[in-house]
């Protein structure tokens, strides 16, 4: 059986942005993991001796798969939408068109019901993130209970501010320390990045909770909009908003979750936190999604 190649994978030995012939049948060799650790160092979280130190988030890579098919064992085609929860200490992301092509291999493939498939994704994918993933299966008669809910907090893209940059600036956040500590919740929808490397547009909600100095809405706005030509992984993007925020704020507690638009029939919504509320964020579509 094809098995899933862990080396030191690099974003640009991917199929993105490559002519890709797409397999009908099941074949895990098609997944791509990327180590973290190659963005991370360039947020200092890997040592000088090039070890992973503690992390000062934890969290979930929520994916979501919409067009997922297989064949039963009589060749009738099956669908279901697919929900993947990564946990952020996996050493690994999977590059998401490697994911899609993977997904697209069981289009002619019969198996015998949905908990075989479930077992392949779930071995296969652990494999591939590097740690346990957990997975959610809808069938076709539960769709009609899908909904959608934007994400919660005050509306950053209120304000009406002059913007002269587009590449991603953590000098300009600022926190209020000499007043007390808040708690707030902001958001906005304004936040774009594009493809590592393709350079495709990447369209996201953000949501931010902090507890801390009070940080100003306009530098925060002007700080996400300048995402706008920054060339990363949406994962990638978030620990970078988590981290630019936590050093420049220094808020006592902080959450960043990202609801990205879907591409491919994937959408990636990766959430970062520094404290525990008991429970993670609803994995729910935004209308955008």
């Amino acid at each position: 059986m094809n098995t899933i190649s862990i080396t030191a994978n690099t974003a640009e030995q991917s199929q993105l942005g490559k002519t890709s012939a797409y397999e009908t049948e099941y074949n895990p060799a098609l997944l791509f993991p990327i180590p973290r650790a190659e963005k991370r160092a360039e947020l200092g979280l890997i040592a000088a001796d090039g070890k992973a130190m503690t992390l000062p988030f934890f969290g979930m890579d929520f994916w979501n798969a919409y067009e997922v098919s297989w064949l039963n064992l009589r060749g009738k085609p099956q669908v279901a939408i697919l929900s993947i929860f990564a946990p952020a200490d996996s050493p690994n992301i999977i590059e998401s068109k490697s994911f899609k092509l993977y997904l697209n291999s069981f289009n002619q493939t019969r198996l015998a019901d949905s908990a075989a498939l479930l077992a392949l994704l779930q071995a296969d994918l652990s494999r591939g993130f590097g740690a346990s993933v957990q997975i959610r299966f809808t069938p076709a008669e539960e769709f009609s209970n899908a909904r959608f809910q934007e994400l919660d907090g005050m509306l950053l893209d209120r304000l009406d501010i002059e913007i002269d940059h587009y590449t991603p600036q953590a000098q300009v956040l600022t926190a209020d320390h000499n007043c007390a500590p808040i708690e707030e919740t902001v958001v906005s929808h304004l936040l774009k990045s594009n493809c590592l490397v393709t350079g495709q547009p990447d369209w996201a909600s953000v949501q931010i909770h902090y507890v801390g100095a009070p940080i100003d809405h306009e530098a925060l706005l002007r700080y996400l909009i300048g995402f706008r030509n920054h060339n990363e992984f949406h994962e990638q993007c978030v620990e970078r908003i988590f981290m630019d925020v936590l050093t420049q704020c220094k808020p006592q507690k902080l959450a960043v979750y990202a609801r990205y638009t879907r591409r491919g029939g994937l959408d990636i919504n990766p959430w970062r936190s520094n404290f525990s509320t008991g429970k993670m964020p609803a994995n729910v579509r935004s209308a955008r999604q």
